[in-house]
């Protein structure tokens, strides 16, 4: 932050210093809200703005469809050891699976609502840790088809840690708050840029204007409202999990 104030600071510092080294050279005074120098000012200003906003939006807009997916393999990652740990012994493949159905309950559940503050439950790790281990210490003996699916177990096991991880930075991804300041600044200084040039708007000139104040609010508030995966208009939600949960509840049925 420091560095673009810095660089804010030398930026009126060039303005300062060119406008005096122009008054000494021939020229045409440009006092007018109209003249050039505020139709260049509010262009680029516009382009600014414009810039800083599509950057805001498709960023977040990429993570959220990126963070979604994620959910999906997660999940499918869990139906298949699910349907792997079906294959163990039936005291182990009930432990496994009856793990495996918590885990989802704690995910869709009260770990969702700690993603919207960008954490994840410590008892979700550890669940799922305890889990691969009682997995790694499962005794197979002779039985080779017993020790292929503890292997395909484990191995779904990784995928859905890798999964998790993935969604723990996920739910720490936002923009960076240098550009939804920048956004909303720029959002400002193109409404007052009018004022600010001497320019008084009268009777039906403040219609237009105050339209456009009003969408370049409604889209600045929209950055801020979308920078987050797990909350606001593009939230994720625990939907793919919600599935899993009537999927494995079908599964252990025999549906």
């Amino acid at each position: 932050m420091i560095v673009y104030i810095a660089a804010a600071a030398c930026a009126v510092g060039v303005v300062l210093i060119a406008s005096r080294l122009v008054r000494r050279t021939p020229g045409v005074d440009d006092p007018d809200p109209d003249g050039p120098t505020t139709a260049h000012t509010g262009a680029m200003l516009s382009a600014l703005f414009l810039l800083a906003f599509a950057i805001a939006v498709v960023v977040p807009w990429t993570t959220s469809d990126s963070a979604r997916s994620n959910t999906y393999t997660e999940s499918q990652a869990i139906a298949e050891a699910y349907w792997a740990a079906s294959r163990l012994r039936p005291p182990d493949a009930q432990h496994v699976q009856r793990a495996l159905r918590a885990y989802v309950d704690l995910v869709r559940g009260p770990e969702w609502k700690l993603m919207k503050d960008g954490e994840l439950s410590h008892r979700g790790w550890t669940d799922l840790d305890r889990l691969r281990r009682d997995v790694i210490a499962l005794r197979t003996g002779d039985d080779e088809e017993v020790k292929e699916a503890r292997s395909t177990v484990l191995l779904h096991l990784g995928e859905i840690s890798a999964a998790r991880r993935q969604r723990a930075m996920d739910a720490r991804t936002s923009p960076p708050a240098g550009l939804l300041i920048i956004t909303v600044l720029t959002g400002i200084v193109v409404v007052l840029l009018p004022f600010l040039a001497g320019a008084r708007p009268r009777g039906m000139t403040l219609v237009p204007l105050a339209l456009m104040g009003s969408l370049l609010a409604a889209g600045a508030y929209l950055t801020i409202d979308i920078s987050h995966v797990f909350t606001g208009a593009l939230a994720v939600g625990p939907d793919a999990f919600t599935t899993l949960a009537a999927d494995l509840q079908r599964i252990a049925g025999g549906g």
